[in-house]
């Protein structure tokens, strides 16, 4: 089958590899000149483990190409894809739709024959309903349906998910496009991947209350840490108390700094927008969001409070920038708002990303940003993980007694046992744990 993808973004490119890889010809479109060559020199504009290596397969089989031209692309698809962004509009909330309607206005001319328009980015419910009337309007003959089907990509292990995935979601208004829909997802076992077929508007609505609860989990848990610290208890212990209920499950209970990242900070606000507009207010979700909020900026106090109360001309090393390990996305990440208020308390920054400083310089430019772990911890007053990377998870502190200031680590993320680092004289501080 003959697939275009419309985006090299993180779902888009993500998409498109995966498609050629299962036998489908796929061409992936970007308006981007730039970006279209790195991808035809071998290149990949992301960081996504294992995406460059199958991504060069295909392209030496010749199952996947990348171009700047749309025209005979989507004249030549059964099946085109729009993976373009819809960022949060910050005064609104909302998400910016003004990309897939562009898009899907430019698409409507070169349809020829019959076409499924897919929806792949993620969109608030009625988004296809748009995307439909659009192009019925920009070519009133063109032969197509619009189908809704949203990803559930996780960045890190986004291959992984697109072919072993928990559902395929498709919302489809036709008998012809749900086959057609089928047909793109054959080599998936479906016998064994559950395919949930709706109408759209449900398809577009599963997507953002399906990370909007998972949202709500990281918010539950992180103001119980907030609880087991005034009490005495152990949040690490709470999780597994209740995660072991299958009711419950541990996935999306591990307290920490606060969620990031492109999808639950974006949708949470854009599902809490189309609620109000329609006049049923999701009390519940509206409240997540301001805790997550507020929870980054209390990190950066635990710091300042690690240090006697006053970070003003002390270095602070921090580990750890994207919003989680295993990408160099920085989109939300807790580190910004720490490392800017600590900034405005007065303290030098250090940082080390193995994958993330490069992003992190547009957004911190400010901060010291340093070659490896040690090199950002030496003369440092206290150390911050702030991000779970592998490789911090075996620090040699022998090494680190020597070459900091203080012995103070803050561990974001729960690494570490709290007995066994503070035996080695360190003044450990983590979340949720007394």
């Amino acid at each position: 089958m003959k697939i275009t993808i419309i985006g090299t973004g993180f779902v888009g490119l993500v998409s498109g590899v995966c498609f050629s890889d299962f036998g489908h010809i796929v061409t992936c479109v970007d308006t981007d000149s730039k970006k279209i060559d790195l991808l035809n020199k071998g290149g990949i504009p992301i960081y996504e483990p294992g995406l460059e290596t199958v991504a060069a397969k295909n392209v030496k089989e010749e199952r996947l190409f990348f171009t700047t031209e749309l025209k005979q692309t989507v004249a030549e698809s059964e099946v085109v894809f729009i993976a373009v962004g819809t960022p949060e509009n910050k005064e609104t909330g909302a998400a910016d739709l003004s990309y897939v309607h562009a898009v899907a206005k430019e698409v409507a001319g070169y349809i020829t024959g019959y076409t499924v328009i897919v929806n792949k980015s993620t969109v608030p419910v009625g988004t296809s309903d748009e995307v439909e009337a659009i192009i019925r309007k920009a070519n009133t003959n063109a032969d197509f349906d619009v189908v809704s089907n949203p990803e559930f990509l996780r960045e890190g292990a986004a291959m992984s998910d697109f072919k072993y995935p928990d559902r395929i979601v498709i919302g489809a208004e036709t008998e012809r496009a749900g086959a057609l829909m089928r047909s793109v997802y054959r080599p998936f076992d479906l016998n064994i991947t559950p395919l949930v077929i709706t109408n759209r508007r449900t398809s577009e609505l599963i997507k953002y209350a399906g990370n909007a609860f998972l949202a709500t989990k990281i918010g539950f848990i992180n103001e119980m840490a907030d609880l087991c610290e005034k009490v005495g208890a152990d949040v690490m212990e709470v999780s597994r108390g209740i995660g072991l209920d299958s009711r419950i499950s541990p996935k999306f209970l591990n307290a920490g700094p606060g969620y990031g990242g492109s999808c639950f900070p974006k949708d949470t606000m854009a599902i809490s927008n189309t609620a109000r507009h329609v006049g049923s207010p999701l009390r519940i979700i509206e409240a997540v969001v301001e805790a997550n909020d507020i929870r980054k900026r209390n990190m950066a106090g635990k710091i300042i409070e690690s240090v006697g109360g006053s970070v003003k001309g002390k270095t602070i090393a921090v580990l750890g920038l994207s919003f989680k390990p295993d990408t160099d996305d920085m989109r939300e990440s807790p580190a910004i708002i720490i490392i800017q208020a600590l900034e405005a308390a007065g303290a030098n920054v250090k940082a080390y990303d193995p994958e993330a400083m490069d992003e992190a310089k547009h957004m911190l430019p400010d901060i010291t940003y340093c070659s490896g772990v040690y090199d950002c911890a030496k003369n440092a007053d206290a150390l911050a993980i702030i991000t779970e990377w592998d490789k911090f998870r075996v620090l040699d502190f022998g090494r680190l007694s020597e070459i900091m200031k203080s012995k103070t680590l803050i561990d974001f993320r729960n690494i570490y046992e709290p007995g066994s680092i503070r035996q080695l004289g360190y003044n450990y501080i983590s979340v949720g744990r007394n």
